[in-house]
């Protein structure tokens, strides 16, 4: 079901668009009232022809100056559908007025969304560069620098919410004359924990500012925020259908601990899986583990989690993007919680690295009967960072669940980052069985407990939209063939190489820093030891062997016959060694000299014949 206005311009529920009615009466985007040339013309130079729903649908609102609260899957271009009519608001109010001020301020989540919708506006604002200007606040800059940025009075600031504040209060970012409020990704604003900077930004900007929310759920969050951001908004809960053969074919694999890692293996060895991938795991040393023991098959895999800097993370994305990598391995640390409602209280790791509780779930339980969990140690993790949600993965094929997320609502954003822009795509997710939980302590997670419990809500989240997930299956007599290898790389990944790696690529990492290299070339005694001191690092114990397939391990029916002969135990000695003409031994012959034995023959005395 989806909302309509009625004549009041009430929201009235009304039956679901057909696929026929999926384009809708508008087939351009001149149709929908995107009058501006210019981005017509960006339009075009984009590629796109027509209309997504969601653009349909939203873009005449937001021109008509009405709040819109809108729902539409992940690729279904929300951005667009914000950006569009936001940069002919300013470009038709330039037309009249020479008056420069802020008048649009975008919140997203995540400092990678920031950069990703800060390029968008560029692109869309491509062919009228010069009458706009957008900030991004999502870079680690000093307060100085945000200044400086600020004093130029953009058209167009994108933050995430305590970045915005934080401007807000300095006086460095003026509100007084905004015009638009967006707010990106809108139910994981208050999931990322931004409550406190949402309220401040809430009674700093007029009040009768134009507020558009994008979500791809509607949730109690939403809720909140559109009764504190929006006055009486267009609400469209948009589903577009599928076409034949589009979407995303669901799989399961209920396996053993270390079997995640054998599976993982033998698909990507053999080309059971094609094209380009998103494992996703639970935290950062998760992540490594899995690449170090990629990187014994040489497998190659990059890394994406919230330890690394911002451009190295923007720059991971980029090389995905540009298919330098056909498989990206993301942390999922600050993954959404919260609508378990059989499951106990959730936990997840925040960006200092401790555990919080659900308190609404926790409420009314005795506490005495349930251990208090150790606090890991903190770590500089970007609080600020999400990989399954709003970042623009290019044409991935391939999402894969390696460790299941704590709730279903993060299965649908994960598995949204394929299947985008009308493709198909693939999600295989890996479930540890309630009696194998444990069995293998070296690749176990504490979250793998409740992963049947999990599975069972995702099953039904997906079943109320139609969709399927089913079993997997692989032949596990064929898979077990290659157990000792993967036994034998998983060895060579220990909690030590996994230190050293984080350290090697942290390292690596700083050393690009434009201002390291300033301070090294002006201190090259300092470089040199570094790299003296960390030169003898390894990540993990390199064994080439394992990197090709020998041919004895390949299923094939043909060749049985060469493995079926039972040969038993061949010694490396006959049993005749050491005994008989042959096999005499010259133990005890030979004399000691120095504490060592002589050699028999160079110590042989020959006589001449006849003396």
């Amino acid at each position: 079901m989806k909302r309509k206005l009625d004549e009041n311009n009430e929201p009235v529920l009304a039956e679901t668009p057909s696929t026929g009615e999926t384009a809708g009466a508008a087939t351009t985007f001149r149709d929908l009232g995107l009058e501006d040339p210019r981005l017509l013309q960006a339009v075009a130079s984009q590629g796109f022809e027509k209309p997504t729903l969601v653009q349909s649908k939203a873009i005449p609102l937001v021109l008509d100056g009405h709040d819109v609260l809108a729902k539409a899957k992940t690729g279904s271009g929300k951005t667009a559908a914000y950006v569009l009519p936001l940069l002919q608001a300013i470009l038709r109010r330039k037309k009249t007025s020479s008056e420069s001020y802020i008048a649009a301020l975008i919140v997203v989540p995540t400092r990678e969304l920031a950069d990703q919708v800060a390029k968008s506006i560029d692109s869309f604002s491509a062919f009228a560069a010069k009458e706009i200007q957008t900030v991004k606040l999502s870079d680690k800059v000093s307060d100085a620098v945000q200044k400086a940025l600020l004093s130029n009075t953009p058209d167009i600031v994108v933050a995430t919410p305590s970045r915005a504040w934080k401007c807000i209060e300095s006086g460095a970012l003026s509100v007084e004359k905004l015009t638009h409020l967006v707010l990106d990704e809108a139910d994981l604003l208050l999931q990322y924990g931004y409550n406190e900077d949402l309220q401040s930004i809430t009674g700093s900007i007029p009040k009768n500012i134009q507020t558009t929310l994008m979500s791809a759920t509607l949730t109690t969050e939403v809720d909140t925020l559109k009764g504190t951001f929006c006055r009486s908004p267009t609400v469209l809960d948009l589903e577009e259908p599928d076409a034949e053969g589009e979407g995303v074919r669901q799989f399961v694999v209920k396996c053993a601990e270390d079997e995640k890692f054998l599976l993982t293996y033998v698909c990507f060895k053999m080309g059971l899986i094609k094209g380009k991938s998103i494992i996703f795991v639970s935290d950062v040393d998760r992540s490594y583990r899995l690449k170090l023991f990629l990187d014994q098959f040489g497998i190659r895999s990059t890394i994406l989690n919230a330890e690394l800097p911002l451009n190295s993370r923007l720059h991971t994305i980029e090389e995905f993007n540009r298919n330098v990598y056909d498989i990206i391995i993301a942390s999922d640390e600050n993954e959404a919680i919260g609508d378990e409602d059989s499951l106990e209280a959730t936990t997840v790791q925040d960006g200092a690295g401790e555990e919080k509780c659900d308190s609404k779930k926790a409420k009314g339980k005795n506490t005495d009967e349930v251990p208090p969990k150790k606090k890991r140690k903190s770590s500089r993790r970007d609080k600020e960072y999400g990989a399954a949600r709003g970042i623009d993965f290019s044409e991935v094929a391939c999402v894969i669940n390696f460790d299941l997320p704590t709730s279903s609502k993060s299965y649908t954003h994960r598995v949204g980052r394929t299947a985008r822009a009308g493709r198909s795509g693939l999600a295989l997710s890996f479930v540890i069985p309630k009696e194998k939980f444990r069995k293998h302590l070296p690749t176990s997670i504490a979250t793998a407990e409740n992963d049947e419990k999990v599975l069972d809500k995702i099953v039904k989240q997906q079943s109320k939209k139609g969709k399927e997930i089913k079993p997997y299956l692989f032949d596990m007599k064929q898979v077990e063939a290659f157990r000792y290898r993967m036994n034998d790389a998983l060895r060579a990944v220990t909690k030590v190489a996994i230190r050293e790696a984080r350290t090697r690529e942290l390292r690596q990492e700083l050393l690009k820093s434009e201002k390291l290299k300033r301070h090294f070339e002006e201190n090259p005694a300092e470089l040199s030891h570094l790299v003296r001191h960390d030169g003898e690092l390894r990540a993990a114990r390199t064994q080439p062997h394992l990197r090709h397939v020998p041919d004895y391990l390949l299923p094939a029916e043909g060749r049985k016959g060469l493995t079926s002969q039972n040969v038993g135990f061949v010694p490396f000695r006959k049993p005749g060694d050491g005994k008989g003409k042959r096999g005499k031994s010259f133990k005890g012959r030979g004399k000691k000299f120095g504490g060592r034995k002589a050699d028999p023959l160079k110590s042989f005395k020959g006589r001449p014949k006849g003396k």
